[in-house]
């Protein structure tokens, strides 16, 4: 049972890396009035969705054997807004928010997942809670890789493997994999 725990929480970390690697790859490509459009008056900017991820990362990784993992002092209803939010300050909150998920499941051992946590009340075990995590971030990232992709159109440099060169990458990894070597991130 420990490995499985140990590979669940490796996979769980690994996963969370690309998302956060994803997002940052296709953020990159818009420039900063792009960052801060919204397409219409229903949809967030992708600053709004870097500021309410940051927000929720921050919420609910900060003490997250131990404390409900929504913070009273986290005001999410100002996650929506842009007061005088810069780009560089959105990916600052952006950066911290995540390394306090890294630094929160770093250090967790097999024993601390059959432990319950609180969300907003609620309680989950600790896999639960990571699940929801990553369920929630990665449609948040779908958001913000569909937005940057709409504003880059036809200028927009893939974050996987390019329509038409499925037999080709296939055929690479392959090849790379025969001569014992790893997979290209």
């Amino acid at each position: 049972m420990k490995e499985i725990v140990e590979n669940f929480k490796a996979d769980a970390i690994l996963s969370f890396q690309n998302y956060k690697k994803m997002a940052e790859r296709a953020m990159e490509q818009v420039s900063d009035e792009e960052f801060f459009a919204a397409i219409d008056s229903e949809s967030n900017p992708i600053a709004v969705i870097v500021k309410h991820i940051a927000g929720n990362l921050r919420s609910r990784w900060t003490d997250f054997l131990t404390a409900d993992g929504e913070k009273p002092d986290r005001h999410r209803d100002t996650e929506f807004e842009m007061l005088d939010d810069s780009r560089e300050s959105l990916m600052q909150f952006w950066e911290n928010g995540w390394k306090t998920l890294f630094d929160a499941l770093d250090p967790l051992h097999a024993e601390d997942f059959s432990r319950k946590v609180l969300i907003r009340g609620e309680p989950h075990t600790v896999v639960e809670a990571i699940n929801r995590q990553l369920t929630h971030y990665s449609s948040h990232i779908g958001q913000i890789v569909l937005l940057a992709k709409h504003f880059r159109s036809s200028a927009w440099k893939t974050l996987s493997v390019p329509r038409g060169h499925s037999a080709e990458f296939n055929k690479m990894l392959a090849e790379k994999q025969a001569a014992g070597i790893k997979k290209p991130e």
